[in-house]
């Protein structure tokens, strides 16, 4: 075990940056709170029962065609509709395609039950796929361009899909890579249509260049693919959420190119990512320029592959993110995950990661920049610093406490572990091609295979 003491020059600096980091945090709920959406309330739309629309909860009668119809009403109210979904199975053999507006409360014991058919979901509409844009499935709940939009209750939304898209997982190669394809020849998006005949799964719930949008409190379950995702969006809160969701590549939340969003007091229980934060791949990313910015993730409970990722489709940049007071529902690989490589590009800094705890994981930390070992002939290396860690507690890593992995070319510069205390670790520490690594007051419960300077 070691343990490593700050001096008091550094120490300095970090406090100035813990004050400066506040002020940032504070202003980013100041913006998120002060949004229309949550401004508003919904008890001043008009209110309408699903029912009176046509709608059966048997889970047989197909339901679409009553939502299809409520939201065409809700456009023509000034403030909208709320449509009330009580107790009872939903079923929608289709897509639902939301209006700006909108509130879909889904109450305690409500269920939305979707087609598990993929040919429900064509027409295709305009969406992205692993970081790239294109036209695709639709997503099962899809916006695009709205505002003023919220999904609450105590209800449960469920892909129902466990015996279709899953198994496209096998099939999705020869489309990614072609889609990946056009993304680096900076194909005309209109060209890039995949749907029926190729096998990219998608998204469950996915809001695209919206803004104002709340989801509170509802279950779900069974994701053809991730389950939010939140593509060009500003000014989201995701609070109370609940996961079942262990189907393949059911990430919890998936902010991408968004910016003011918090994220709190969610249970999670996923097959993957808990919380994936993106910003686009390679000439997507680098030309669209929007990064993820100003995301708080506070008081949520990480059960499932990784706590939380940044990348590795994070070209357009990743930055001022926060981790806060967030523990374990039980096991995830690893807890804060950061990974890019030379084909990326863009940046990752001010990434603040506070008073958490782990129980058992792989990694704690692991931040490289040669994930998946791609981009070793390209150029372009993504600036990863200003990464701050402190007061986190972990039972034990199996692999390490701390992973960084920086290139030649671009070093990972400037990150800090503060009371960082492993229980027991294979490796503590471990790192290549870093400049400006601080540990105070760590103990990382393991061997040390690099340790940290101001030049390694």
């Amino acid at each position: 075990m070691k343990k490593f003491i700050l001096i008091p020059l550094i120490l300095m600096h970090l406090c100035a940056s813990a004050s400066d980091s506040q002020i940032l945090r504070d202003s980013i709920l100041s913006v998120i709170s002060g949004a229309p959406s949550q401004r508003h309330a919904v008890s001043s739309q008009r209110k309408a029962v699903i029912t009176s629309f046509g709608a059966k909860g048997d889970g047989k009668t197909n339901c679409k065609p009553a939502f299809d119809k409520a939201i065409r009403k809700a456009r023509s109210y000034m403030q909208g509709l709320h449509i009330v979904v009580p107790a009872g199975k939903w079923f929608v053999k289709g897509p639902i395609h939301l209006a700006s507006n909108v509130t879909i409360e889904l109450q305690r014991g409500a269920t939305l039950l979707f087609s598990p058919d993929p040919s429900d979901y064509l027409p295709v509409v305009k969406t992205s796929w692993e970081g790239s844009f294109c036209y695709n499935y639709s997503p099962f709940i899809y916006g695009y361009q709205l505002e003023n939009v919220a999904i609450i209750g105590e209800g449960t939304i469920d892909g129902n899909c466990m015996d279709t898209f899953p198994t496209w997982k096998a099939k999705q190669k020869a489309d990614q890579q072609h889609l990946r394809k056009q993304d680096h020849d900076e194909t005309d998006v209109s060209q890039r249509q995949y749907g029926a005949g190729s096998f990219l799964r998608p998204q469950l719930m996915q809001f695209y260049d919206c803004k104002d949008i709340t989801l509170s409190g509802v279950f779900i379950t069974n994701s053809p693919f991730w389950c939010v995702h939140l593509l060009c969006c500003e000014n989201v809160i995701c609070r109370g959420l609940r996961y079942d969701a262990k189907l393949i590549n059911n990430d919890g939340i998936d902010p991408e190119m968004t910016r003011n969003l918090l994220i709190e007091n969610i249970d999670f229980n996923n097959g993957d990512d808990n919380v994936a934060i993106k910003a686009g791949r390679d000439n997507d990313g680098w030309l669209a320029a929007r990064p993820s910015e100003n995301i708080i993730i506070r008081n949520c409970h990480f059960k499932g592959l990784h706590g939380v990722v940044i990348g590795s489709e994070m070209s357009a940049g990743v930055r001022n993110v926060f981790v806060e007071d967030c523990d374990y529902a039980g096991y995830v690989k690893r807890g804060l995950y950061i990974k890019t490589n030379p084909n990326r590009g863009g940046f990752v800094n001010n990434i603040y990661f506070n008073r958490c705890k782990f129980g058992d994981v792989e990694d704690l930390f692991y931040i490289t920049s040669m994930y998946a070992g791609e981009g070793a002939d390209d150029n372009h290396f993504t600036d990863v610093h200003d990464i701050h860690v402190q007061d986190v507690t972990c039972n034990s890593a199996s692999a390490a406490a701390i992973v960084l992995q920086g290139t030649e070319a671009k070093p990972l510069h400037d990150i800090s572990f503060r009371n960082v205390n492993v229980g027991k670790a294979k490796t503590g520490y471990a790192s290549m091609n870093t400049l400006d690594i601080i540990l105070q007051n760590c103990n990382l419960g393991g061997s040390v295979t690099g340790a940290p300077s101001q030049a390694q």
